[in-house]
Formats: structure tokens, sequence, C-alpha cells
């Protein structure tokens, strides 16, 4: 019995078709998404034979991430997220079919590619945050939490299979084939939105009415965020383990300098993170229900800074692969319990836009992490990046720990097993010790 509770839930599957349908979808998207991920990657450097430029990826990820991302939120809570999103991923994909273009027509102009990604990037920002919204609406409360680690385990499959097959179809037909999958896989994803019902911004939680005296426009994201120490704590420990540690911009340079170039091995890599995080999701049900979820992440994300520490002195391949695998699975335990501790802590009337801050820290953090690994690595060189930044990620993640007791304390009241929307304070019901979210942001 034990063992099967620790097991992925799979009951979002079997009993919801819209849940499916958007699960398969998404699926295939992001398997595209990582071969084009590596496509982008081998082209920018095929270009450049820089490191600086494979970083500025992520600059050109994650800038338009930032500007756009809370813009989604926004409109998350204002707009049909269907509709939202029904147009964010028609946008991803006419920016694939112009990455296939240029690569087809054989551009040189590296401004061009990274232009291009930045479009796809800012169409993905736009609708990722009402994206986030759909299990909620799609699923029973307490079929919420499967629904997100089933989401999250098609992601890690994704990063094991796309960057494998993106190394043979790399091998074999060159770049357009790469992108050329990418867009069939974002049409995959479209049609599985087009299909899905209605979904109008709800706006049950502003019955109450508003304080007399109140003026101006409703709280930001991040004015919630700041305002409450768990949230902003657990968003610190994101920022600290993927800003300075975050590896895949230095891959190319690791590849040749240690294993000869070879695209194959490239996509190992990536692949290598992606097993790890697999088996760490399917056996997620063990992570979900514990109480000490903030402590988990905080164990999991200085593990994370230290395997890719390893990762920078490692010789052998296999020795490589292994510390991507530990880092891999470390990073998952840390998004599963971050995502469930914000769900948690959040209410329901700030989710929307507490839900862009997350998408905005938990994507274009990553990206900015990858230029600056390439611009430490073009001064120096990538195993020493790759050693600094994963030491200095783990020295990061215990600083926040120590500075910030309520996130390193916290405990739910009965584990992650079924994530419901936080109920609202009254007099009754407010703890006294500690003004509630709603109470911080509002006051």
């Amino acid at each position: 019995m034990a063992l099967r509770e620790g097991l992925i839930d799979v009951r979002p599957l079997r009993g919801s078709r819209p849940f499916r349908d958007l699960w398969a979808g998404s699926s295939l998207a992001s398997i595209g998404r990582q071969i084009a991920v590596v496509a982008v990657l081998q082209q920018v450097w095929e270009l450049t034979r820089s490191p600086l430029w494979t970083g500025a990826i992520g600059l050109a990820t994650g800038v338009p991430m930032l500007v756009l991302g809370l813009v989604g939120g926004s409109l998350a809570d204002a707009v049909d997220r269907r509709s939202l999103v029904r147009a964010a991923t028609g946008g991803q994909a006419l920016a694939a079919l112009g990455l296939m273009a240029q690569a087809a027509a054989g551009a040189r102009s590296v401004t061009l590619l990274l232009a291009l990604v930045a479009a796809e990037s800012g169409c993905a920002a736009l609708g990722a945050p009402a994206r986030r919204t759909f299990p909620v609406r799609l699923l029973p409360s307490d079929q919420v939490a499967a629904g997100l680690a089933l989401q999250n385990v098609a992601f890690q499959a994704s990063m094991l299979i796309g960057p494998a097959v993106a190394g043979l179809v790399l091998a074999r037909w060159g770049h357009p084939a790469a992108y050329a999958v990418q867009a069939l896989a974002t049409a995959a994803s479209l049609g599985a939105v087009v299909r899905l019902p209605a979904m109008p911004a709800r706006r049950a939680d502003d019955r109450r009415p508003a304080k007399r005296g109140r003026r101006g426009p409703p709280p930001g994201g991040w004015r919630i965020v700041l305002r409450h120490p768990i949230l902003w704590g657990s968003f610190c420990v994101d920022l600290a383990a993927t800003v300075l540690a975050m590896p895949v911009a230095l891959f190319p340079m690791v590849n040749e300098l240690r294993f000869g170039g070879d695209p194959r091995t490239l996509g190992l890599f990536l692949s290598a993170i992606a097993v790890g995080g697999l088996g760490a999701g399917l056996f997620s049900g063990t992570v979900t229900r514990l109480r000490r979820g903030a402590l988990a992440q905080l164990v999991a994300a200085a593990a994370w800074g230290l395997a890719l520490a390893g990762f920078g002195l490692a010789g052998p391949l296999w020795l490589a692969l292994s510390c991507l695998a530990a880092a891999g699975a470390a990073d998952t335990v840390a998004v599963i319990t971050r995502g469930a501790l914000i769900q948690v802590e959040t209410p329901d009337r700030f989710r929307g836009r507490v839900s862009s801050v997350e998408h905005v820290i938990g994507v274009a953090g990553p990206e900015i992490g990858n230029f600056r690994g390439g611009l430490l690595a073009s001064a120096t060189s990538a195993p020493l990046a790759l050693l600094a930044g994963g030491l200095a990620a783990a020295a990061a993640v215990v600083s926040v720990g120590l500075l910030n007791p309520a996130l390193r304390r916290h405990r739910t009241a009965h584990g992650h097993d079924e994530v419901r929307p936080p109920a609202e304070p009254d007099a009754k019901s407010a703890d006294p010790g500690r003004p509630a979210l709603g109470a911080q942001v509002e006051r």
C-alpha cells in the first residue's frame, strides 16, 4: 500500500477527457520544444563558436518572459483563458515555422535566429499563466495535485526523449527538420486547446466589498509575493538555483572540450537531466505527501547546485551523466514542492497574479542563468563556470533558509495530498500570530 501511495496518481487521465487531451497536446509540444532547444544551441554554436552567444540564447528567451509573463497573468484574470492560450499557441507555431524557414534558407544571421527565439518565448509567456490555471478548472479539487505531478512527469519525459531525438534528427537531416518537428508538435498542442471548454476568468473571489477609502488598482503579483515571507522565500530559492547554476548554455563547450563535439552527446546531457527528473517524478506521491515541503525544496535546491558542481569536475562521460541525472532528480523535487507550497499558501483571488510571477521566475530565471554561465565561461572556462556556479547556488540556498525561518519551519496541516483554495480569513479563524496573505497585501 505504501508503494502504491508513493507512485504517481493517474486518476486525472482516466476521469477527465479535456485534461487528458490537454496533457497529450502539451506533452507533444514539450517534446518539440526540447528538440528546438538542442537545434538552437547547435546552430548558434556553429555560427559563432562562442559560449557568449550560446548564453545569449538565455537572454533572448528570458527577457520576453520577464516583460510579457506578468502581462499574461493580468490578461488571464480579465479574458477567456482558453482564447488567450489559443492565440498564444498559434503565435508559437508561427515562430517555429519562421525558425524552419531561416534554417532551410541557409541564413547565417544569429540576430535573426535569436529574434525568432524571442518571439516564440514571448508568445509562450503570454499564455503560460492562463495555462497554469487549466488543471484547477478541469479536475476535482482532490486531483489537482496529481494533475500537476502528471504534467511534471510529461515535461521530464520530453527532456528525456526530445534531446535524444534532436541529436538523431540533427545528425541526419539538419536544422530545418528539427524545427519542422517543433512546428508540428505545437500545432498538435493548439488542436488540444481548441477542443477545451471556454474558461472565462472567475470573479467569485471579488465578492467582498472594497474597504472604505481604498483607492488604486488591485495589487500586482510581485507585491503579493513580497508581502508574504513563504512565497518570496520559495521563489528566492528557485532563483538562487537557476540564475547561479543553470548549465545548459555551457553544454556545447563542455561537449567539444571533453567529448569531441558529437551532437548525440550534446543530446545525452539534456536527456541525463531528464532521466533523474523522470525517476523522481514517477515517485512524486512520496514528495507531495511531505508535511515539510518547504524544507524539502531547500534541500533539493542545494543538492542541485552541488550536483552541477560535480558535473563541472567530472571527466568520464558516465560520471558527467550521473551528476546531471542527480541534478535532474533534485530539480524535480524542488519544482513539485515549490508548486504545492504556492498553491496552498496563495488565496484563490490572488492565484492568477502569483502564477504569473511563478512562471516568470520558473522560466526566465534559468534563461538568465544560462546567459550568466555563458558570460563567465567566455572569461574563464566552462568547467570553472559550472563549479563556481554550483557552489554559489548551494551557498545561496542555505542562506535563504537561514534568513527565512518561516520558510524553513513551514509545515502543512495535512500534507499535500489535496490542493485546496485556502479559506478566506475571518474574524474567528484568522491566525493572530501571522496576518493572512490577503490582509498583508490589502492593508
